[in-house]
């Protein structure tokens, strides 16, 4: 065949373009590309339940390859929550002879955590749906990137602790949102006390000291607690399952209290500061109003603090 010039394409209709130009997709190497990049395609029969994987998918799962691997042995691999949710998807995908896509965390053989993406479709035949074809590749180092950003997002960046957006939008505009938690039993406020004092007299590197310390000592005297946020400076808030002891429930902030007026230690110094609180009960655990619980408690921590 004779060379032809870029030129030539000028005016020439696309069902004239000779066939031998357009060379045609070989399924074997696109498999093969796919495999190296990672990317391993499966089949599953639905009527034996008989797996066949390319290489990729056994090092995704750590599995040893062999020609007899069933899906009832590789679905042990799946944590619960994936697996009732592969199992959802799956199944409405068999019923409408449609596809799906999925992110799902495993457990390898030897231990190690892996999650994968799973793109699937159903195949038919004159019986019906008859196999579960796609890929599935490993997106463990994207799901850890995604994870550190949204904890930097969510994060209070001096004590580690959730900061004010993420308790804005999971408990205060939880009415307009499905984010709420429930069963919720109250909000705690505390505040620091005394700590101007601090930073007057020691500067701001040991007020951060203090704030460090206050949320660690907040965090380990309520290790049930639903969240544990910096709400402002030296503000923070606590949510707490449902109790239905309230005196138990304040037997807990009182002894709280006690551990957050414990000295704390700086560049050999004793940095004291002091504690107050508001409590707000959840009216109802499963429906409550968010923004009247945190007036009531704001309320009572400054009834308190004006009280000392």
């Amino acid at each position: 065949m004779g060379r032809i010039d870029a030129d030539a394409w000028d005016g020439v209709a696309d069902d004239a373009l000779p066939c031998a130009l357009i060379p045609q997709p070989n399924p074997a190497q696109i498999v093969n590309s796919l495999d190296r990049a990672g990317i391993g395609v499966f089949a599953c029969d639905l009527r034996t339940e008989r797996l066949a994987w390319t290489p990729s998918v056994y090092d995704i799962f750590g599995v040893t390859p062999r020609p007899d691997i069933r899906r009832g042995e590789i679905v042990e691999l799946y944590d619960r929550e994936s697996l009732e949710a592969l199992e959802r998807v799956r199944s409405r995908a068999i019923e409408r002879a449609s596809g799906f896509m999925l992110d799902a965390r495993i457990t390898r053989p030897d231990g190690a955590m892996r999650w994968i993406q799973i793109v699937a479709q159903v195949e038919c035949d004159s019986g019906g749906p008859a196999r579960l074809t796609g890929t599935k590749q490993d997106i463990t180092r994207q799901r850890l990137e995604r994870d550190l950003l949204q904890q930097s997002a969510e994060s209070d960046s001096l004590t580690g602790l959730s900061n004010r957006a993420v308790f804005q939008s999971r408990f205060l505009d939880s009415a307009r949102t499905a984010l709420g938690f429930r069963p919720l039993g109250a909000l705690v406020l505390f505040d620091v006390d005394g700590f101007k004092q601090v930073n007057d007299r020691f500067g701001h590197v040991a007020g951060d000291a203090c704030l460090v310390q206050f949320g660690q000592r907040i965090r380990q005297a309520f290790p049930d607690a639903l969240m544990v946020a910096r709400i402002g400076g030296d503000e923070f808030a606590v949510l707490l399952p449902s109790h239905r002891n309230l005196q138990r429930l304040f037997r807990r902030v009182e002894g709280a209290v006690a551990l957050l007026k414990t000295p704390i230690l700086w560049n050999d110094a004793l940095l004291e500061v002091g504690a107050s609180y508001g409590i707000a009960k959840a009216e109802n655990a499963i429906s409550y109003d968010a923004e009247a619980m945190f007036m009531r408690a704001d309320q009572a921590l400054y009834a308190a603090k004006r009280a000392r």
